[in-house]
């Protein structure tokens, strides 16, 4: 990829994805859209990999193994408080170029790993659906699990603030992880029913590179990928990452389209495949191909898709000429999709930040 669509990969996830999120994120990234130098760290990334989160994640990464350095007080992940100012840009500058050897090495080898333990909060309306549809029990299937935090969202507590005061609570009463959500309502929609709880038949994950939290350097990069001036979220991860060691889920390498049957053939009963920003990351060709590969299972099961995307990555092939759902909002959509005698059944639940701190849900 040439330097100047490099540069416009980070123009717009400043503009479009840091803004009014990560004020660090955003002026660091709007910066390197105009410094070739460091822009042209990303160079080395694998094809499909050039991402403005790689490059943030690259040097989150590099100060965490560095915390003395004076960057750091910019980065709250790490203690510091200051707030970006004039010294921001030319101390993340220097600090990357000198070490331009390693981000380089760490940007030719490594992928942008999220697991965003919030989403479940997002992701756990829809697998209610499913269930209740499926009369009991399903299986979840994650695909792009990452390190198999959401497979644990029937372990998780659930509080949702609701328009006018209410509140929504799901999940065991003592949860290791408790998650908020705020709960808004669209013109026409009535607050949803959630279960308390979500009984699971069987649960895993499939990952082209899973993430294994027993090593100490992969949940590091794990904690990297998530941003920087967001500490509240890496004190969740952790707390998941704690409790997971206690229900390690079953996690498969493999390709999320090419070895989705096997995974699939691997587990019991109705089956729930989930992705959350997952999709974004292939070709329209690959996500055609994934959602015929769905359709393919349901062939001889039940099987309900659920997914928490853009507009755009795939939803629109079961659910086309939603236009209120494709706006420049930054807002994801929540989907729940069931195949019957070869035919699609879907439905837009709501409307998702990506970060899963709020939700708007739809008329139905």
């Amino acid at each position: 990829m040439d330097l100047d669509a490099i540069k416009g990969i980070l123009r717009t996830f400043a503009e479009v994805e840091a803004r009014g999120v990560s004020p660090l994120y955003e002026h660091l990234a709007l910066q390197a859209a105009a410094d070739d130098d460091v822009a042209g760290l990303l160079s080395d990334a694998r094809d499909g990999e050039v991402r403005g989160t790689l490059l943030m994640a690259v040097a989150h990464r590099l100060v965490q193994a560095d915390p003395i350095h004076p960057l750091s007080r910019y980065y709250p992940s790490l203690g510091g408080f200051d707030g970006v100012d004039s010294e921001t840009w030319p101390l993340f500058r220097s600090f990357l170029l000198e070490r331009a050897s390693k981000a380089r090495s760490l940007i030719a080898s490594r992928y942008t790993q999220t697991n965003e333990v919030r989403r479940a909060a997002l992701l756990y309306p829809g697998v209610a659906r499913a269930a209740r549809e499926a009369g009991g029990k399903v299986s979840l299937l994650e695909v792009g699990c990452s390190a198999g935090l959401l497979l644990g969202l029937d372990r998780f507590g659930y509080r949702y603030q609701c328009d006018g005061g209410d509140q929504l609570t799901a999940g065991p009463a003592k949860a290791a992880v408790g998650l908020h959500c705020a709960l808004d309502l669209a013109p026409g929609a009535t607050v949803p029913k959630l279960p308390k709880k979500l009984a699971l038949l069987d649960r895993a994950g499939l990952d082209r590179a899973p993430v294994d939290l027993s090593d100490e350097d992969e949940l590091a990069w794990l904690e990297a990928c998530v941003w920087a001036d967001q500490p509240d979220r890496i004190r969740l991860l952790r707390t998941a990452a704690a409790e997971q060691a206690r229900h390690r889920p079953r996690l498969i390498t493999g390709d999320g389209v090419d070895d989705l049957p096997a995974a699939a053939a691997s587990l019991e009963g109705p089956l729930v495949v989930l992705t959350s920003h997952v999709l974004g990351y292939l070709s329209a060709s690959r996500r055609a191909e994934f959602v015929s590969a769905l359709a393919s299972l349901a062939d001889s099961r039940p099987v309900w898709w659920v997914s928490e995307e853009f507009y755009g990555a795939g939803l629109e092939a079961v659910l086309p000429g939603r236009a209120d759902l494709t706006g420049s909002d930054g807002l994801a959509t929540l989907g729940v999709v069931r195949w019957e005698d070869g035919k699609a059944e879907a439905h837009a639940l709501a409307r998702t930040a990506p970060h899963g701190q709020r939700m708007t849900w739809l008329p139905l």
